[in-house]
């Protein structure tokens, strides 16, 4: 069960949630029998997903938006929102999370922390070629660019917009910043020296075994917030208090 993806585990804890929460219902009708029974039902089915989705280790994030759910929907039936801002917003969605649901990989942003601290790892004086997996807004190679001027910069992201936006920033900035639409799992990573990724538990894994395979001897690669489990890092910064804000390297 914990190796679906979080878009389906999310469904099944909703619907189980659902059908547990009409069960209870009758027997919370009394102690509170002030509520609608409508927000009762969603109060607590948003209780009991948000539970479920605690004990089925989901990421930190994710039993909030289970509680809110279900409330949320009720709000917004009774705001009469148009139909055209479900549809727009639907969309925009789509739009930064395209492949989200298959890959698991939500949209995280670093911070200039972050990419200083990638910069430090660099080589100062040796021409290489270093590559975003999962690029988002572009941040990390359009900041790196301009301070090494022997490296050639590429960044990957399957997300339409985050796609788009780095395309414009690179083009407004005349940054020579490659941006590729390509999913990092059909790239070679023997054509990097330096392969960086900000991805998700989720996916290092696989990402771990891609580099291992394809990466050539001697080249860099650096997860921000997420290591692995089969081999300690050669190199470990720390940005601030906690794993998630920590920079891993490896020594392929």
């Amino acid at each position: 069960m914990t190796r679906l993806p979080v878009s389906l585990q999310s469904l099944v804890i909703q619907c189980i949630a659902l059908l547990l929460a009409a069960l209870l219902n009758p027997l919370l009708q009394n102690p509170f029998s002030d509520q609608p029974a409508l927000w009762q039902l969603a109060l607590v089915q948003g209780a009991i997903a948000a539970g479920l989705s605690f004990l089925w280790r989901q990421p930190a994030w994710w039993p909030p938006l289970h509680f809110g759910f279900l409330p949320t929907i009720l709000l917004a039936l009774q705001a009469s929102v148009p139909a055209w801002v479900y549809l727009a917003a639907f969309l925009l969605l789509v739009l930064f999370y395209w492949s989200s649901f298959r890959t698991r990989v939500p949209l995280y942003l670093s911070d200039r922390k972050a990419w200083q601290a990638v910069a430090s790892l660099l080589p100062e004086t040796q021409a290489f070629r270093f590559i975003d997996l999962g690029s988002g807004l572009g941040g990390v190679p359009l900041y790196l660019a301009p301070l090494f001027s022997q490296g050639l910069f590429y960044g990957t992201e399957t997300a339409p917009a985050p796609w788009l936006i780095s395309r414009l920033r690179a083009g407004f900035k005349r940054s020579r910043v490659r941006f590729m639409r390509r999913d990092y799992t059909t790239l070679d990573l023997a054509d990097f020296d330096v392969v960086f990724a900000f991805l998700s538990p989720a996916a290092m894994p696989d990402l771990w075994r891609q580099a291992q395979a394809q990466m050539r001897s001697g080249c860099l690669f650096i997860s921000l917030s997420f290591a692995v489990d089969t081999r300690p890092p050669d190199h470990v910064v720390t940005l601030a208090e906690g794993a998630r804000h920590t920079l891993y390297a490896w020594r392929m």
